[in-house]
């Protein structure tokens, strides 16, 4: 089964209008109340890695925690790593229906992601690797403290969007967005809380990869 096919009709959100993506932006996906005990229950059970990058010629710790949760067939490299999925939450099956219902598109596997503080962050890249296909659908939820996003084009910086991702809301990239675009989440000074991103997504079984490239990224 592709992610391609969801019998529900997408919601429109509010949408950015960049050439060559496919941004939709809902500022209220979650309430206050889901959201709390959602950041509570993710927070505590989870398996939370400090999984190592690769900058520069030498091995660092990644200024992140991650989990990477999933399908049994759901096997993802990234940041030069191959990852296995651990398997999917309760609280998280029921989530990805409701995004699914939203964005008329199916799921199979989800990168939480925990910054901790202002330190952690994500450097410029673009989720393109050869798992997730040609045209991936990424849908990102945010629970706790707000972020600045940024979202700028591979070859015109004239073209550039960013968003305040603010707890419960849900930022829907698709189309060519991978492919023409780079995106980070940078550090701030700004005291600021913990916050935990959700990015849900289709990878495509082993031997089923139908993505021809892959650009190195800048994932510190």
């Amino acid at each position: 089964m592709s992610n391609d096919t969801c019998p529900i009709a997408a919601s429109a959100g509010i949408v950015t209008i960049l050439p060559g993506a496919e941004l939709r932006f809902f500022p209220e996906f979650l309430t206050v109340g889901e959201t709390g005990v959602l950041f509570d229950e993710l927070c505590n059970t989870l398996t939370w890695t400090q999984h190592q990058v690769c900058m520069f010629g030498r091995e660092m710790a990644a200024p992140r925690l991650s989990c990477w949760i999933g399908d049994p067939q759901c096997s993802y490299r990234y940041s030069g790593q191959l990852h296995t999925p651990q398997p999917w939450p309760e609280v998280l099956r029921v989530l990805r229906v409701r995004i699914e219902e939203v964005t008329a598109k199916r799921f199979n596997s989800v990168l939480a992601n925990l910054y901790r503080d202002g330190a952690d962050s994500i450097g410029w890249h673009a989720d393109n690797e050869s798992e997730l296909g040609l045209e991936p659908s990424i849908a990102s939820l945010s629970l706790g403290a707000a972020r600045r996003f940024c979202l700028r084009h591979r070859h015109d910086p004239a073209y550039y969007a960013e968003w305040w991702l603010t707890d419960g809301s849900l930022l829907y990239m698709a189309g060519g967005t991978q492919a023409h675009y780079r995106h980070t989440l940078p550090k701030t000074r700004k005291p600021v809380g913990p916050r935990i991103n959700l990015s849900f997504r289709w990878i495509f079984p082993s031997g089923q990869e139908i993505s021809t490239f892959h650009i190195s990224t800048d994932q510190q």
